[in-house]
């Protein structure tokens, strides 16, 4: 840990053409949150580039065993402002779901799939782990709010749902023409793993995330409306209690705030896995950031220990926006 910013640039190759979004102006997402002041030049920022306390945390993090990959990336000149084995990788949980939305965004696009297309809950594989579908009376819902569910309160069994009608061999080409060497989308959600079964969800880097939250911003991800698409469906997120804890932001309503911040991120969750990647913007700069944690949860101190890192690493990201 605690290696000097190295320059990389980060972003996907377009692809495809677009498709229509329910938000009329998601072309625009970047700067759509943006209600502020106009924006200080860069060398107001200078003094505010300093992770210090994020370094020191993930340094204790790593020194008592964990497995620590970080990576943030200034949007406006696409270069590193802080990595640490943003080159590892490692399990990431819930934020493997990312890949599935893209692939599902773009199928619809192309025609492939109908957005309205009916699923029934009995025809999907259980998972029990997290959601709200498991709790509602609605046996079906179209594949759209499937995917808004999968994406903003990560929804295990949408997730499901979406993987068995998408296939998991599409969203593995679609990881592949993203150029996510790193990246792998391996099983659906299980409540038990077997020796048969994948040993994680999903596999990613820190590096790897934080390129694709940029490239979704920057609409590059596929087509601008793709990017969009997969962007509303992000931005629907319920779960701030990582690095987004410090933006004082309502995780229920958050879309459109009122003093000009713009967020959206995606966690995963999974026993000794932490992370979380998302696109972070203020009055001053934009950043796109991940941060993957792969620790002992031994008691409840290591845990929390591990998601103190989180809300550093959030503190020092809202100063360096601000």
């Amino acid at each position: 840990m605690g290696m000097p910013p190295l320059p990389e640039p980060a972003s996907p190759e377009p692809a495809g053409g677009p498709v229509e979004s329910s938000r009329r102006d998601a072309p625009a997402l970047r700067g759509a949150g943006r209600k502020g002041p106009k924006r200080l030049p860069r060398r107001a920022a200078a003094g505010r580039r300093s992770f210090t306390a994020t370094l020191r945390s993930l340094d204790e993090l790593a020194a008592s065993g964990a497995k620590v990959s970080v990576r943030i990336d200034d949007l406006d000149g696409g270069t590193a402002v802080l990595s640490g084995d943003d080159f590892v990788t490692l399990p990431v949980g819930g934020l493997g779901v990312v890949p599935l939305l893209v692939e599902t965004a773009a199928s619809f696009e192309s025609g492939r799939l109908d957005a309205l297309e009916i699923i029934d809950r009995s025809a999907v594989a259980g998972a029990a782990q997290g959601g709200t579908w498991q709790h509602l009376k609605a046996p079906a819902l179209p594949l759209t709010d499937l995917a808004m569910l999968a994406a903003s309160t990560g929804d295990a069994l949408a997730a499901n749902a979406l993987l068995h009608r998408v296939g998991l061999q599409s969203v593995r080409a679609r990881i592949e023409q993203l150029g996510l060497r790193r990246t792998a989308l391996l099983d659906r959600f299980r409540d038990d793993r077997g020796p048969d079964d994948a040993p994680h969800v999903a596999l990613s880097t820190a590096r790897e995330m934080a390129q694709l939250f940029a490239g979704l911003v920057n609409s590059s991800i596929v087509s601008p409306g793709v990017s969009a698409q997969v962007a509303e469906w992000l931005s629907l997120n319920h779960d701030l209690s990582l690095v987004a804890s410090a933006t004082g932001l309502d995780p229920f309503a958050h879309e459109n705030d009122q003093h000009g911040l713009l967020f959206v991120n995606k966690t995963g969750r999974a026993p000794g896995v932490r992370a979380e990647a998302g696109v972070l913007g203020g009055p001053r700069a934009g950043v796109s950031y991940a941060l993957v944690v792969n620790f002992d949860d031994l008691s409840i101190a290591h845990r929390l220990r591990a998601h103190d890192a989180f809300r550093v690493l959030g503190v020092e990201l809202m100063e360096y926006v601000y």
